[in-house]
């Protein structure tokens, strides 16, 4: 996808920015803008509403601006639904195809952001399950899986190489994602908008079609489940855990959990996700904070380019 900087709405008469914008780095090293479309006040809302009208009257390269401006979020939301980049992928793919079919039925009674997330949530509640949410079914079976992984010593750490260190950081990034796959859909989603993306209450109820009651409630049964078994096992969380992910690399590896050519999580990215959600923890208090900052420390990935696939798609004379 091509660097490009879109035009930051009333930016400096925001100093908390909750309309969603941030000053980001390329995995080409170009300066980029990057927009939360779930923050409050999403600043892509209006140039998003002017896109979809420009669309449904035939501008293609407005079509393709709103793939632009929602792919990465979509694609990061299906991923750490589903963990394998090519499960999330093919997800990210089928939500825009039903995004550029549908879009002549959006009647804006709705925010276009609702409208399109509504789709988003509705087709990773309800997509058939990925490959790893078929190995992976409860917290007590992770941790289970994680007590039998041997630990082996970490190597020398005066010695330690750039590749030992991507590896060790492949199988924080495996794990802890792995850890999310133990909740419930529904509570996975909830963990995903409000403890990592740091969605509100009033947006994630909105475009999960839930009070902002239920969603609450949802949100505050995953951070549990979450925070118990972290507390429990993980050592990042819990320094008297004796698991650590140095220790538990060699055994990833040899149990096939990580595979050293071809790493799925160390990619190029354009930021962390806490930097992508503009939300930061200055103070960790709890330990429901402690654990949702190692997933908003997670890179916030930089996802394939499908503006290709819209175009092939609007091209198409099966295109209703």
């Amino acid at each position: 996808m091509e660097d490009r900087e879109l035009p930051l709405l009333n930016k400096a008469a925001d100093p908390v920015n909750r309309a969603g914008a941030v000053e980001a780095t390329s995995p080409g090293g170009h300066a980029m803008t990057v927009y939360n479309p779930l923050a409050d006040r999403a600043a892509i809302e209006p140039e998003d509403q002017n896109s979809v009208l420009r669309a449904r009257a035939g501008d293609r390269k407005a079509l393709e601006d709103l793939i632009e401006h929602h792919q990465a979020w979509i694609y990061n939301i299906a991923l750490r639904m589903l963990f394998h980049p090519q499960d999330a992928e093919d997800a990210t793919q089928e939500i825009l195809v039903k995004v550029v079919t549908r879009l002549s039925s959006f009647e804006g009674r709705s925010s276009f952001r609702t409208w399109l997330y509504r789709i988003v949530v509705n087709h990773v509640l309800n997509m058939k399950r990925g490959r790893e949410e078929l190995k992976i079914a409860t917290f007590s079976a992770y941790g289970d899986a994680l007590d039998n992984t041997s630990d082996l010593d970490p190597p020398d750490p005066r010695g330690v190489s750039p590749d030992e260190n991507l590896l060790v950081t492949e199988a924080m990034l495996a794990c802890t994602s792995g850890m999310l796959l133990c909740l419930n859909r529904e509570q996975r989603l909830a963990y995903i908008l409000g403890a990592i993306l740091g969605v509100s209450d009033t947006v994630a109820a909105e475009v999960l079609e839930i009070s902002s009651e239920n969603y609450r409630q949802r949100l505050a049964r995953a951070r549990r489940d979450l925070r118990n078994f972290m507390n429990d096992k993980c050592g990042l969380v819990n320094p008297a855990n004796p698991c650590r992910c140095a220790k538990k690399t060699r055994g990833f590896i040899q149990a096939g959990h990580v595979d050293p050519n071809n790493l799925l999580f160390v990619r190029g990215r354009i930021c962390n996700v806490r930097e992508a959600a503009l939300e930061t923890y200055q103070t960790i208090k709890t330990l429901d904070d402690k654990c949702a900052e190692i997933y908003r420390g997670h890179p916030f990935y930089t996802p394939p380019d499908l503006v290709q696939m819209v175009r092939k798609l609007v091209a198409s004379p099966a295109l209703p």
